[in-house]
């Protein structure tokens, strides 16, 4: 079996191909620069050139092709259905997507297909948190609207429920049986205990500065972010949901483990803080 994994330099896609290749499936690694990816794989990875938003560009990264995982980004509502299209064409018979945070278009195409799927529901990923990075080395403080609490996610663990639904059966299902996994980390915790963990670990107080909700977006949307995107991220923040706030065991029953903590998280993380 072979796999193509799209965004596959990514926070999660690296993960997904890390997983994947240590279970010994045969794996193309999509990116839009090989070069750059050079020695970020395993070795055995095969990395294709190509983005999952120019579809029509990626019959030879498709060809043989069994499994697909895609991770649903800006600018893939327009053209991720025709992605599902070739794929489908081109012999994918079980496709994963790591969904945008709703089921848009790409993730309902994935169910219309007719092949085997399953929608992998992260709530928030911690390395989110290394947003925090700057203004924490440069000032020890962080700027944010909300002290929320969160059920946040290991991106390797995302990589390894992926990779576990892709190979093993019984995961998935064909149009209304496939499945959708909530996926969380194993304790919910709020922003303030997120920063006592991080000053722990890099042995410096970190204060948190509260922004308003309009700022965060502002903020949000000079980096780049279109405003419905930044207004829908911040509104996210000011009202998470139940799902993104409170634990959900399918990480552990998927991979017959325990999730990784954040604490996990920022051990492998804390240099990046200090």
């Amino acid at each position: 079996m072979t796999t193509l994994v799209t965004g596959a330099t990514g926070n999660t896609g690296r993960h997904v191909v890390a997983e994947l290749a240590r279970r010994g499936e045969r794996v193309r690694a999509l990116t839009r620069n090989p070069a750059g990816a050079a020695g970020r794989f395993p070795d055995g990875v095969k990395v294709v050139a190509g983005t999952h938003t120019a579809p029509a560009e990626l019959g030879a990264a498709l060809d043989g092709v069994d499994r697909l995982h895609i991770t649903v980004t800006a600018g893939l509502a327009e053209v991720g259905p025709e992605l599902v299209r070739r794929a489908v064409d081109a012999g994918v018979r079980r496709i994963t997507v790591l969904w945008g945070g709703f089921v848009g278009p790409v993730e309902q195409a994935v169910v219309d297909s007719g092949v085997e799927w399953a929608r992998l529901e992260a709530q928030e990923f911690m390395a989110n948190t290394l947003t925090w990075a700057d203004s924490i080395r440069e000032e020890g403080l962080v700027r944010e609207p909300y002290d929320m609490a969160s059920a946040m996610i290991h991106e390797a663990d995302i990589g390894a429920v992926a990779a576990a639904v892709l190979l093993e059966d019984g995961h998935v299902g064909r149009g209304d049986a496939g499945r959708a996994f909530n996926l969380t980390g194993p304790e919910s915790l709020t922003l303030r205990e997120r920063l006592g963990s991080l000053a722990r670990a890099i042995g410096r107080e970190i204060t948190f500065v509260p922004i308003s909700h309009e700022a965060a977006i502002r903020r949000l949307a000079d980096t780049g972010v279109s405003r419905a995107d930044a207004e829908f991220v911040i509104g996210w923040y000011a009202n998470p949901g139940e799902a993104a706030t409170t634990v959900d065991p399918t990480v552990e029953k998927i991979l017959g483990r325990p999730a990784r903590t954040f604490a996990d998280w920022v051990a492998e993380h804390a240099d990046r803080f200090r």
